[in-house]
This record gives structure tokens, sequence and C-alpha cells, in this order.
């Protein structure tokens, strides 16, 4: 088995805010396999484990850009949420936006060959890391074109949400906004991935263990843990934000609305991007080392 090292306690306990003691045992009870001790954790400290989205640090902008039926989300990152303020930066990725939705390029060196105002992308990006000091990259972005019409929520700069629709405008921006409250993952609970459903069973199954409880009933807890997920993360299930009754599901509004989703994109700043924490590990071989002293 792989050594434990201080640096590798350090980068769990950042994606999943868990104690710096209880990371190193889910490690060397995963023998150094990251998602193994990220599920472990779960498992025995609960919702507090899964908070890596909460704090992904990398900081950016998201952009979008419609017109009609067609329009594009993208996603520019810089060092500091400073600079993601900049007047000239915020400019820059609703060009970048416009720049996707009107020429479609494949993938993110194509845009960077295209021009604007007579330089490419990438000249007129190395222009801005000069005249503002600082580096930035295009990290992602999503082009829409067909017959659905298009709705788009930005949360600030940092989160953005374009939803693909037939129907009523305002439903169509109302959950749009929902969406970026209460991050599904997918329309329904069909859609839900397998990966993210199985990684639910093997917690609710561990949880069961851990129980002792009867094996009838345990498979019952199971069973009941992986629907609850279901509903909670696939967006026609969810209660929506607006409901006046506390009860209304985003389906049932929509319905009412004669209004229907045919799919959404949500990006969120930095999501995954983890930034170096430049005094952590040495906070880590600190408690490690008096743990040992022990």
């Amino acid at each position: 088995m792989a050594a434990i090292t201080a640096s590798m306690v350090a980068e769990l306990r950042a994606k999943t805010d868990a104690p710096m003691m209880e990371c190193k045992k889910a490690l060397t009870e995963a023998e150094g396999d990251f998602a193994k001790a990220e599920e472990l954790l779960r498992v025995k400290l609960g919702s507090k484990a899964s908070k890596a989205a909460a704090r992904v640090t990398a900081e950016g902008i998201v952009s979008n850009f419609i017109d009609g039926t067609t329009g594009a989300l993208i996603e520019l990152n810089c060092e500091t949420d400073f600079v993601g303020k900049n007047d000239d930066f915020l400019a820059f990725g609703k060009t970048l936006a416009e720049l996707v939705a009107k020429q479609n390029p494949a993938d993110v060196a194509a845009l960077s060959a295209l021009e604007i105002n007579g330089a490419t992308v990438e000249a007129t990006r190395a222009a801005l890391i000069g005249k503002i000091g600082e580096n930035m990259t295009i990290r992602r972005f999503k082009r829409f074109s067909g017959d659905s019409k298009l709705a788009a929520y930005l949360h600030g700069s940092r989160i953005g949400v374009v939803v693909e629709f037939t129907g009523d405008d305002v439903a169509a921006k109302d959950v749009a906004m929902h969406i970026a409250a209460m991050k599904p993952v997918s329309l329904s609970s069909a859609d839900v991935p397998a990966e993210l459903i199985e990684v639910e069973r093997s917690v609710a199954t561990a949880k069961a263990a851990e129980s002792g409880k009867p094996a009838d009933i345990a498979a019952k807890m199971i069973e009941g843990a992986v629907q609850k997920y279901l509903k909670e993360v696939s967006l026609f299930n969810q209660v929506f934000v607006k409901a006046a009754d506390g009860k209304q599901t985003v389906e049932q509004y929509l319905k009412a609305a004669n209004t229907v989703v045919k799919g959404f994109t949500m990006f969120t700043v930095g999501e995954g991007i983890e930034k170096k924490q430049e005094d952590f590990a040495a906070e880590v071989a600190a408690t490690l080392a008096a743990a040992k002293g022990q």
C-alpha cells in the first residue's frame, strides 16, 4: 500500500471538508484510493463529506449570448475574484459567448483561432493578460441551436443556466433560476447518471450495514435512500423554489404553464477545479506529527 502523505490528506480534506484525522483514516482504509476514501467519509460523516462543489476556489465568470433559438454559454477563468469583476475581462467573456453562438467553433482551440477586431482570440487573451497582469483561460463552452426556444439565467457572473424549451418565456426563465438555486443533475429520475446512483447505493448499503437491521429492512432502507436521492437531484421531481404552497414540483409548475423543458445546461465557475492552499499541507503535517507523538 502506498504511504499516506500529508499532501494526500490535505487534498482529501479540501475536497470533503472532513477533519484531517478522519481523512487520514479514510485514506488508510481505502489504501490511498481517493474515490473510495470519499465514499467512506460520506458513510461516516454524512453530507458534510460531499461539500466539494461548495469549496471550489477557482475564479472567473460565466457568460451567455442568445439570439432567437441560437445561443452559447461559456466559462472564462482567472486567478482572483478581483479580476473576475474587471470590465475588460467581463467584456471579453461576452464577446466569446457571441463568437461561439455565431461561428460555432468545434472546441476551445478552434475558438482561440477566431478573430476579434482583426486579432485572434488567443492574441486578444494574451494582450489582456499583459494589461491586467493575471493569467486567464477559456475553460469550456456549449452552443445551442435548433427549434427549441432558449431562456438564460445568470446568478451574478458565477453561475449560468440555459434552458431549452417550448412554451412560456416567463416559466422557462423561472425554471432556469430554479436550476441555478437547486442544481439538479438531470431532467427526470430516469436520466440520473448510473455512476451517481451507484455511489449513492454504495453509501446507503454501508449505512444500512452499520445499522445492524435485518436484511429485509436493510434492503428497504437502501432502496428508500436511493429513491430519495433520485427525487432530490432530478429537476422535474424537485419542489419549485417559487411554489406558493411549498409542495408544487417543477413538473407540475411547467404543466400549469403549458411549457415543456427539453434540456438544460448549468456552468458554475471553478466547478471541479481545486486551487492550491499554500499553508494547508504544513497544517496537516503538523497534525500528523502531533498524532504520532501521542
